[in-house]
């Protein structure tokens, strides 16, 4: 998948907080804070955070491998490595 379009950081925020709403509707992200892990802060197991990946790849165009997996676990993390790669 090749991304086709740029976005801003705050566009990506706000796509990554969209794509967790699905995973974890009870969860207030507003408390989610840059390098909080995202799984531990929000209690999502690794089958969940696979598809909320998948989610990101589909409207970021970015797929993201699991060898990246520890670059992209904190919520600026993911958004410099989705930066980095659009």
């Amino acid at each position: 998948m090749v991304a086709t379009r740029t976005f801003s950081k705050e566009e990506l925020r706000q796509i990554i907080f969209n794509q967790l709403r699905g995973l974890a509707p009870e969860a207030d992200l507003n408390y989610l804070r840059p390098y909080d892990d995202i799984r531990e802060a929000l209690e999502i197991d690794s089958f969940d955070f696979l598809n909320f990946l998948i989610g990101l790849a589909k409207e970021t165009g970015v797929e993201i491998p699991e060898k990246d997996y520890g670059k992209v676990s904190t919520l600026e993390g993911l958004i410099n490595y989705l930066l980095a790669r659009l």
